[in-house]
């Protein structure tokens, strides 16, 4: 029997999806393109400078974007509210590949946080990002309310066991954000402010322990080199003393892509990575950076629009902790870029070059989108931009 064009349109199928598309944050879909494109963008610019013919990095950046396509996709038409049947399975998961890439990962720039085989390399902690997100909206939601001493002890757990794993690759980066998204969580489910001055000695205490046994020398120089950037200017001051300069050349239009200085003729380093902003800042100029920024605050007012018409906790704290994730990267990355942050290795969401983080990002970014198909019809037509 065959079926026409009519009835086809009118199954129960294909209209629970066109109405899950209409339902979509089209508005927050495109800022999150605009910065995919402008970050292979910016790495195809800096290919350019290294190797015309083959644009490899530039490929793999492409198929890791049809990939985080992928999972955007069947995370937004997949129902958010499984995550948290799931939730202590992947955190062990994501827990098991910390520990097993300690013992057979690959050491790149000093960290040995990567699994790679062949041309493919993959870093567990971008996933376990998503996975202690996932884990305290759970917790938080089932047990935090009203918030106790017990609860910051047994989410502190939660958080520290990946954390401490970071650590030992080591990854001060990536620790320092599992941490703020804790903390981010912790503060807005309620935590009183002698908590927090408690944690804050403790933390003295456990960062003073770090940099003695667990930092390894050229961190500690890159610390040292953000307190006293002129001690150390051919060295650890290098890098940022170069994005410095890259970002006040780019002037109002920039230089145009392919022709900026200090990317093209490397005096930039990590520049597809770590100081990609600084390559956009001076190829793209003040109205490419005002672009990037733009995006950025579109995703975050989105974002905060969303949080604000959750009809219950784990919703709240699972938009909350993916909002801290792309936030603190975005802070510490630009902060980076303009000298504000140590050099921590952090890459910018969507835009910096690497495989694993944009597969995380897109996939953040489908859980939000299962959120915003899910609302209420009447809640959805009042959420528009502040």
């Amino acid at each position: 029997m065959c079926l026409s064009p009519v009835s086809i349109h009118r199954s129960p199928r294909v209209l629970r999806l066109l109405s899950q598309l209409r339902s979509a944050d089209w508005i927050f879909v495109l800022a999150v393109f605009t910065l995919f494109l402008l970050g292979l963008s910016a790495i195809y610019s800096v290919e350019l400078s290294q190797d015309l013919t083959s644009l490899m990095q530039v490929k793999k950046q492409i198929v890791a974007g049809v990939g985080g396509v992928f999972l955007f996709l069947i995370l937004s038409l997949s129902n958010f509210r499984l995550l948290q049947n799931y939730s202590l399975a992947f955190y062990a998961f994501c827990v098991l590949l910390l520990v097993g890439v300690l013992f057979f990962g690959s050491t790149i720039r000093g960290s040995t946080g990567w699994f790679v085989v062949g041309d493919v390399s993959i870093q567990p902690v971008e996933f376990m990002k998503i996975a202690l997100v996932i884990s305290l909206a759970t917790y938080f939601s089932r047990h935090a309310r009203p918030l106790r001493l017990r609860h910051l002890f047994e989410s502190g757990l939660i958080t520290a066991l990946p954390v401490v794993l970071v650590l030992l690759q080591p990854d001060l980066g990536s620790a320092s954000i599992l941490v703020g998204v804790w903390l981010v969580i912790l503060v807005c489910a309620g935590i009183q402010w002698r908590y927090l001055c408690a944690m804050g000695a403790v933390a003295t205490v456990v960062l003073f322990a770090s940099w003695q046994f667990l930092f390894a020398d050229y961190q500690r120089a890159r610390v040292l080199s953000f307190l006293n950037p002129g001690a150390d200017p051919l060295g650890q001051g290098y890098n940022v003393t170069q994005a410095i300069i890259a970002i006040g050349s780019g002037g109002l239009f920039g230089s145009g892509l392919g022709f900026g200085t200090q990317s093209q003729l490397k005096f930039l380093p990590e520049s597809q990575t770590d100081f990609i902003f600084a390559v956009i800042a001076e190829e793209l100029g003040f109205f490419g950076v005002c672009l990037l920024l733009a995006s950025f605050a579109v995703v975050f007012i989105r974002l905060r629009s969303q949080i604000a018409f959750s009809r219950d906790d784990f919703t709240s704290f699972l938009l909350l902790g993916a909002g801290a994730v792309f936030f603190l990267q975005f802070l510490v990355n630009v902060g980076m870029n303009l000298g504000l942050f140590p050099v921590t290795g952090i890459g910018l969401p969507f835009v910096s070059y690497g495989g694993s983080s944009l597969l995380a990002m897109f996939a953040l970014c489908g859980i939000i989108q299962s959120v915003a198909i899910r609302r209420p019809l009447s809640q959805a037509s009042r959420d528009v931009v502040p």
